[in-house]
């Protein structure tokens, strides 16, 4: 079984608008309310390619109301924590021929509702299961929260995906997760450098499988991504053909494929193929890509 794990989910809403003034009255040409938050959209590119799992992680008020039926609504199983007081964020991603995100804090997570998502997931998770980690901490969580979940499934023989940013990121690596996906900016955030040459992105993901990882995948946007994999080898993929219209959730798309594909095939150069593939046809889509139209990307795309 999967289990997607979205600490801060939210509800995204979209406007877009043409001849944007700053400090005027703006009027949208097209608004619309998404469920968002990473681990989600992993679940949704997952469903899109046939592949089911559970989404967990905290709702609060009418927002996370909402939040966990249309997670139901767009038939992924549900079962997150509900917290006492708060609310599920809003996010506004605004479109204006360019995009611009303004992204809420979220609710408060208390001791005892982090202690319940402890004990759910130690409850929930069976040997061979797969377990994303994906997206922001919320307020009160500590930074190595993830590293603390994945430490507590030590012994259970999953294969864990983690897809975050910092230190919370840096703290996973000591429990060997079995893929991380930083994009090729967070990669170089972490080192505190701008990586400009192929050769800069390689170091830098080698390291991170020297300090843990397995597979270090980065995507690169319009240049494609890299895979630096458990079997020692460097693939490489030039990017998905097609106008991109949307970079929200493009990466968790390219996360789900890649997990799809190598539980398809056992294969990396195929599951680098999917995932390339499922980002791009969602960057290509103002939402996540169906399975229909991540199969004609496929169908495309040149070989890694």
């Amino acid at each position: 079984m999967i289990y997607t794990v979205t600490l801060n989910p939210s509800l995204d809403y979209v406007i877009s608008v043409d001849g944007f003034k700053s400090g005027a009255v703006n009027r949208a040409h097209e608004a619309r309310l998404n469920v968002g938050g990473k681990g989600i959209n992993v679940s949704a590119a997952l469903k899109s390619l046939g592949f089911e799992s559970l989404a967990t992680g905290f709702i609060a008020g009418f927002t996370g109301g909402a939040i966990e039926s249309g997670v139901r609504e767009m038939g992924i199983a549900a079962d997150f924590i509900r917290l006492p007081a708060g609310l599920s964020r809003i996010n506004v991603k605004l479109n204006t021929g360019e995009e611009t995100e303004i992204n809420a804090a979220g609710p408060e997570i208390t001791p005892d509702a982090a202690e319940e998502l402890l004990s759910k997931l130690d409850h929930l998770l069976r040997k061979d299961d797969l377990l994303v980690l994906a997206g922001s901490l919320p307020p009160g969580l500590p930074t190595d929260f993830y590293q603390t979940i994945l430490r507590r499934l030590r012994k259970r023989n999953i294969l864990s995906v983690v897809d975050t940013s910092d230190s919370a990121f840096l703290d996973t690596l000591t429990e060997r997760p079995f893929l991380i996906k930083p994009n090729e900016s967070e990669l170089g955030a972490l080192f505190n450098k701008e990586l400009e040459t192929k050769e800069e992105i390689i170091s830098c993901a080698g390291n991170l499988r020297t300090r843990g990882a397995h597979n270090v995948l980065v995507s690169r946007a319009e240049k494609g991504a890299l895979l630096l994999a458990q079997d020692g080898g460097v693939y490489e993929i030039g990017a998905a053909p097609g106008k991109a219209v949307n970079s929200v959730g493009a990466g968790d798309a390219m996360v789900a494929g890649f997990i799809a594909g190598w539980l398809r095939t056992k294969n990396y150069r195929e599951a680098l193929k999917l995932g390339t593939a499922a980002g791009g046809a969602t960057a290509f889509s103002r939402g996540i890509a169906t399975g229909k139209e991540i199969e004609q990307i496929f169908a495309q795309i040149e070989k890694p």
